[in-house]
């Protein structure tokens, strides 16, 4: 059973940093299959804000690019999103994904909709 485990989430105040990581068990992330990171606030529908490809390419939302980092660990089976720059509007829950495809989805509002499985998810909060 593939499962998904978020850490790093917490508190900041704005400009701060953080490190989210996303463990993997029951699959190995090197297997190709595009990943990624969501957020999701209260109201609203989850959000991609960056994949990545089994090449190590990767891609980000206009909010999130030239401040946030997706990269990841294919000997830790381990998923990671350098937050840096922190603003209050990056306030959510972060959630990481295995999508269906090796092709990463292009940024849209049907991008949750390609995705295999979910993790719990982690909150960040950015204070101003």
């Amino acid at each position: 059973q593939v499962q998904l485990v978020e850490s790093g989430g917490g508190s900041v105040q704005a400009g701060g940093s953080l490190r989210l990581s996303c463990a993997a068990s029951g699959y190995t992330i090197s297997n190709g299959y595009c990943l990624g990171w969501f957020q999701q606030v209260p109201g609203k529908e989850r959000e991609g804000v960056a994949t990545i490809d089994s090449s190590g390419s990767a891609s980000y939302a206009d909010s999130v690019k030239g401040r946030f980092t997706i990269s990841k660990d294919n000997a830790k089976d381990t998923l990671y999103l350098q937050m840096n720059s922190l603003k209050p509007e990056d306030t959510a829950l972060y959630y990481c994904a295995i999508y269906f495809g090796r092709r990463c989805p292009a940024f849209a509002a049907t991008m949750r909709l390609q995705v295999f499985t979910w993790g719990q998810g982690t909150q960040v909060t950015v204070s101003s």
